[in-house]
């Protein structure tokens, strides 16, 4: 068994099944993957993959299992890696981090400017994607960091820690009707067309869950993954938009105006997430501290020994996060 056979059978997983692609994404031939997914299933005497004819059609039930104990082993050995490099070059590295639109346009720059300066020789990389897509990226190796709001439920294999709160506002052109009224009520949105984000982005389950609890159906009308994007339909006239109050900016929005709901909506968790066993770089360290000053190296640390989410999330409850 070799590490080379591991890899080469959680990318074709990472690939689904699609050979092909997978051979052009590790620069080798088609014929060596096969040949070495072929001999490791000779080796173990078991079979990773259904298949039909020469296709790839289905992992079976050992291969599942197998293919999760090979991303383990591969992840080890990353540490590994991360180990001696932390030795021999403390500030060169990789950090890639998976996020939305959200956080990398209005959460991020100023962390990322102080970030770059400090550590110079470390490639940065972020990765825009859905819940689904961010928690998939660390999952399978490909982003160090997740920095997520909704559909916690994905992250269950990662080690999440609050950063902070965050509410929303509701943003109309000057001309609108609510841009005069004093105080906004839940049921005053729902006589407006709403634009907001698509489900499972930025708080969206939040909006939905408190329409819900009035007894009441927002008027959806456009959804979009980015707040500029929102921002540039609200200007059209085409509904009111609620978004993140992080994602309004004075200058650029001043022809908006924006008025905070935070006595409509429920403020969200923004978190930050890494597999569980990952070697964490002290630039690693250093960034998250730098995106959440309460997370210093102390507390993540202390964060790592605990056993589940649980405790993670009772050992923060006597924290003030900020609110942003």
């Amino acid at each position: 068994m070799k590490l080379q056979q591991l890899r080469y059978i959680v990318e074709v997983v990472n690939h689904n099944l699609n050979v092909s692609s997978t051979a052009e994404s590790l620069y080798t031939s088609q014929p060596g993957i096969s040949k070495q997914v072929r001999l490791l299933e000779d080796e173990l005497g078991i079979q990773i993959f259904e298949r039909s004819g020469k296709h790839l059609t289905k992992v079976t039930s050992a291969g599942e299992e197998i293919v999760r104990i090979s991303r383990d082993i591969l992840s080890r050995v990353e540490s590994i890696k991360a180990v001696a490099g932390e030795h021999t070059h403390p500030e060169m590295g990789t950090l890639n981090i998976a996020t939305t639109h959200t956080q990398v346009r209005y959460a991020l720059p100023q962390v990322i400017q102080g970030f770059t300066h400090r550590f110079p020789k470390v490639s940065l990389h972020m990765h825009q994607g859905t819940p689904a897509q961010i928690a998939d990226a660390v999952g399978k190796g490909n982003s160090d960091f997740a920095i997520a709001t909704e559909a916690l439920h994905l992250y269950q294999d990662m080690i999440m820690l609050p950063c902070y709160y965050w509410n929303r506002s509701i943003v109309v052109r000057k001309d609108h009707p609510l841009a005069t009224k004093e105080m906004i009520t839940i049921h005053d949105l729902a006589a407006y067309s709403l634009i907001t984000y698509v489900f499972g982005f930025t708080g969206r389950s939040e909006l939905d869950s408190a329409f819900n609890r009035s007894g009441l159906t927002p008027r959806i009308v456009f959804t979009a993954t980015d707040a500029d994007v929102i921002k540039t339909y609200v200007r059209l006239g085409i509904g009111v938009g609620v978004i993140a109050s992080m994602a309004i900016d004075a200058d650029a929005d001043h022809d908006l105006v924006a008025i905070d709901a935070s006595h409509i909506f429920a403020s969200s968790t923004t978190m930050i997430g890494f597999k569980k066993g990952t070697f964490l770089r002290s630039y690693m360290y250093d960034f998250m501290e730098r995106f959440a000053p309460h997370l210093t190296r102390n507390v993540v640390d202390q964060a790592i020994g605990l056993k589940n989410a649980a405790e993670i999330n009772e050992m923060f409850a006597s924290m003030d996060l900020p609110i942003r």
